[in-house]
């Protein structure tokens, strides 16, 4: 069900069930003037299914007895439940987005160029996971490449072998070039690991 439709399709319940919603858009006004929940699995979700143990969830609700409703529904599953406010709710599913469903299209534009050189994305697969991991890690600090170390003329041969061998991928070059030089001329402050559960802005429990 697109998000579109969840106000729709709780206007058609009546009173006093209690609604709830999966999304990860949207906060509680789209149930209505009802008492509500919603639990969002911070992960990908794919016909084959998917293992929620350990995984974080977006939780929230219109009253406390309706929040332990939805905490309780994520611990079934195994889901870490964290709480976060409508007024967060866009920017937390949009970094979502950025985190998972862009980083596929990232992956599937590299394998489209990699292909043009007679390579299976499958060569790809180590370095990929390799950068996520050490990124889970150190944050930022484990970003390499021309870009990083400054080496212009490569990456301005990056460009021309795209500009040659996949154009329509050019614009999403220049944006990730882009992109990575403002993370290397504006390094994000490194800050200590902490337990989103634990609260603070934009992740609030309790």
């Amino acid at each position: 069900m697109p998000d579109d439709a969840i106000a729709t399709a709780a206007a058609s319940i009546e009173p006093p069930a209690v609604l709830g919603h999966c999304s990860g858009a949207c906060g509680l006004d789209v149930l209505g003037p009802r008492r509500g929940f919603s639990v969002h699995p911070l992960m990908t979700v794919t016909p084959a299914g998917a293992d929620f143990r350990g995984v974080w969830a977006a939780v929230d609700g219109s009253d406390p007895g309706a929040l332990d409703t939805a905490r309780t529904l994520a611990g079934v599953v195994g889901l870490r439940a964290v709480r976060v406010a409508d007024r967060d709710r866009v920017a937390y599913h949009a970094a979502a987005s950025i985190a998972a469903n862009y980083l596929i299209t990232v992956e599937a534009a590299a394998a489209e160029l990699l292909a043009s050189a007679g390579l299976d994305r499958q060569v790809l697969v180590p370095l990929a996971r390799a950068a996520l991991e050490n990124w889970a890690r150190v944050g930022p600090a484990a970003l390499t490449g021309p870009v990083a170390r400054g080496d212009t003329g490569t990456v301005a041969r990056h460009r021309a072998a795209v500009a040659e061998r996949a154009p329509q991928l050019l614009e999403l070059l220049d944006a990730l070039v882009g992109a990575t030089r403002r993370l290397v001329t504006e390094p994000v402050p490194v800050q200590a690991a902490a337990d989103p559960a634990a609260g603070g802005e934009g992740a609030r429990d309790g």
